[in-house]
């Protein structure tokens, strides 16, 4: 296959790397500033499979007609992303990547649905830094369809690419899945209110005893509305009914020491990622999802929308929260 990697962040460069050192065709399609950076040096990859660098094409347009498009931008650049490289996908398979549920719907204004597959990623990295990533923890890499449209013959052709990469696991109900990976994600906004690694912050109960009132408050609004998440490859929807109900202190202590053992490098999550990179987030698809499905419905998630707005604050000015500021706005709401 010709694979067009889009987004030159974590995941498409680690996924990109990954590939071109299994033997894959791929061009990394990105900002100029990270593809010079990358046609000179490479992509450096660090982390849990040692240290190498992978040498690619890369360019900031697509220039060519891919056999696969794998996009992995932030779900807010999708249409900068696609706007004037969309005319050259139009026989592409094309797979998206992005946190949230509105990537796909979003692909789908320049693209025809049949073509579009969605994925989940179970594994995680670390970009700080053009043409450098840092791979901090396996996991799989999960194909459906949003539109149940893409035909058994994609996924025949799909899997086994990928799957040199990473684990493929092919769910039947993606979308109840994208439902448990906003939780899985939902506490990415407290490393970029305060801006410091995860491992530093879910150190702390106090921090930690949050995570759970958020996945709570959002679990609330999921139930009144009837939506049901599904349970992800080594994260079971139990995971968070457990935590839920079990005393607050002591299910702040066993999500302290998950968090803390996730990585033996800093884990900074993808919000403050962008925002280290001069960069506005994903938060409105994270715990912003929670509060826009809840005021959609007639509901409310307060403490998921003072979070918001916390993380938006941060991204306008610069300045990170202390811990005592982020208890005093949110004590009223847990």
């Amino acid at each position: 296959m010709r694979i067009a990697v889009i987004g030159s962040g974590a995941i498409g460069c680690l996924v990109a790397g990954y590939l071109k050192e299994k033997g894959e065709e791929v061009t990394l399609i990105g900002r100029s500033p990270a593809v010079k950076e990358i046609s000179k040096n490479g992509i450096i990859i660090t982390g849990v499979r040692g240290n190498f660098s992978v040498r690619l094409d890369a360019a900031d347009s697509l220039n060519f007609i891919p056999d696969l498009v794998i996009l992995a931008t932030k779900t807010q650049d999708i249409d900068s992303a696609l706007k004037n490289n969309a005319p050259l996908m139009r026989s592409s398979l094309f797979l998206t990547t992005q946190n949230g549920l509105q990537a796909d719907k979003i692909a789908a204004k320049y693209l025809s649905p049949e073509q579009i597959i969605s994925s989940i990623v179970m594994f995680g990295s670390t970009n700080l830094e053009s043409g450098k990533v840092v791979h901090n923890f396996e996991g799989s890499w999960i194909l459906g369809s949003l539109y149940g449209s893409y035909s058994s013959q994609s996924l025949l052709s799909l899997s086994p690419v990928l799957n040199k990469a990473f684990p493929v696991v092919i769910s039947q109900d993606i979308l109840g899945m994208k439902y448990l990976k906003i939780f899985v994600n939902a506490n990415n906004c407290l490393p970029a209110i305060l801006g410091k690694s995860m491992q530093e912050i879910f150190s702390d109960l106090t921090v930690s005893r949050m995570s759970i009132a958020i996945w709570k408050e959002a679990l609330g609004v999921f139930s009144k509305i009837g939506l049901k998440p599904v349970s992800l490859p080594g994260f079971p929807v139990e995971n968070i009914t457990r935590f839920i109900a079990m005393p607050a202190l002591q299910a702040a202590e066993i999500f302290s020491g998950m968090m803390k053992g996730l990585s033996k490098e800093p884990l900074y999550g993808s919000v403050l990622q962008s925002i280290m990179r001069g960069k506005l987030s994903e938060i409105d698809y994270l715990n912003g999802e929670f509060v826009r499905l809840a005021e959609e419905n007639n509901l409310t998630a307060p403490l998921n929308k003072a979070l918001v707005e916390m993380v938006h604050q941060v991204e306008m000015n610069r300045r990170f929260f202390s811990k005592e500021e982020l208890i005093q706005k949110t004590k009223e709401l847990i």
